[in-house]
């Protein structure tokens, strides 16, 4: 992979809560987010820190992840306590779409995407851990990721894809034929087809240089946020007995965790070809977990810090 590029930080904007782990654009370029308190904010004015404004539109009374805005206007929700949740950001109605598979309560519901059709995928990252556990499963390696599909009308979703690496964000190709998946545990893109003679099927997509996070799709581009760099200790872990990584996961989830300073996301066309590859290292900006475009900026969101971050978008290659 080519050298990356700068990461240009521009100004923070604090929003008054925790972890905005995923950030996506609205039509008018307002940006929305969800914090560790189970609020949905819109964040107004962003060019400007001084002028930038954050309004409480809904709370889930979970924990809100991975967000996906509807043509109606509503909002589809990965709540990691709660399920798939719809919430009319009107009147801030949340509804439960979905809480569980085949009777197996939704552990760990991640990110989602919404077709045309009206058919809604959704991941699963893990069916051992929980959020605030999440680590253990990153160390434990024991993929028990899953895709998920919830047919239009549907009150269960079924199993679309399983056995991935703590599967996370999503994104839907240019042409809709298939769906990107973010293997964050293997440092992968997957593809799951939708159409054509390998319909339901899922495949390599892409090798990327970190732990890809939440996506979001950008004209021809599909933007990653990369959450980590990738760890070479971890690398020789996932290579032990399933014994020897279950014992280090249960040590993991009870030791203090401390994100690394270096902050990067890549934007990939659809062939799986990284076209930008933005870095910075020794950034007091932790955690990269979704990454958005607005105008002639990138919105950066993080489970970890207590705001977003503003940067310069790249130009166009």
């Amino acid at each position: 992979m080519d050298r990356p590029e700068r990461l240009f930080p521009l100004h923070y904007v604090a929003v008054g809560g925790r972890g905005p782990e995923d950030v996506v654009t609205d039509p008018k370029g307002r940006v929305l987010t969800g914090v560790a308190d189970g609020r949905i904010l819109r964040l107004d004015d962003l060019g400007d820190p001084d002028t930038a404004r954050v309004r409480v539109l809904a709370e889930t009374g979970g924990r809100p992840l991975g967000l996906e805005l509807l043509p109606d206007g509503d909002l589809l929700v990965c709540d990691a306590e709660r399920g798939l949740l719809r919430v009319g950001l009107t009147d801030g109605v949340v509804r439960v779409l979905a809480d569980s598979v085949a009777g197996e309560p939704l552990g760990f519901a991640s990110n989602v995407v919404a077709l045309p059709d009206g058919t809604v995928y959704f991941t699963e990252s893990s069916r051992r851990f929980p959020l605030d556990h999440w680590i253990g499963d990153i160390v434990e390696h024991s993929g028990t990721g899953r895709l998920l599909r919830l047919a239009p009308g549907a009150t269960e979703p079924e199993v679309a894809c399983d056995g991935l690496q703590f599967a996370n964000g999503l994104a839907v190709s240019g042409d809709g034929t298939f769906l990107i998946v973010a293997e964050t545990g293997a440092y992968r893109l997957t593809r799951y087809w939708l159409t054509g003679p390998r319909t339901g099927r899922a495949e390599f997509f892409a090798e990327l240089p970190g732990m890809p996070d939440n996506m979001w799709r950008d004209g021809d581009l599909t933007w990653v946020a990369l959450a980590g760099p990738r760890n070479p200790a971890l690398d020789v872990l996932h290579r032990t007995p399933p014994a020897v990584r279950r014992a280090a996961a249960r040590a993991a989830v009870h030791a203090p965790y401390r994100p690394v300073g270096t902050v990067a996301v890549v934007a990939l066309d659809d062939h799986g070809r990284v076209v930008h590859h933005l870095a910075r290292r020794h950034s007091g900006f932790r955690m990269v977990t979704s990454v958005c475009r607005t105008g002639r900026h990138l919105v950066l969101g993080s489970v970890w810090e207590p705001g977003i971050a503003v940067c310069a978008a790249p130009t166009a290659k």
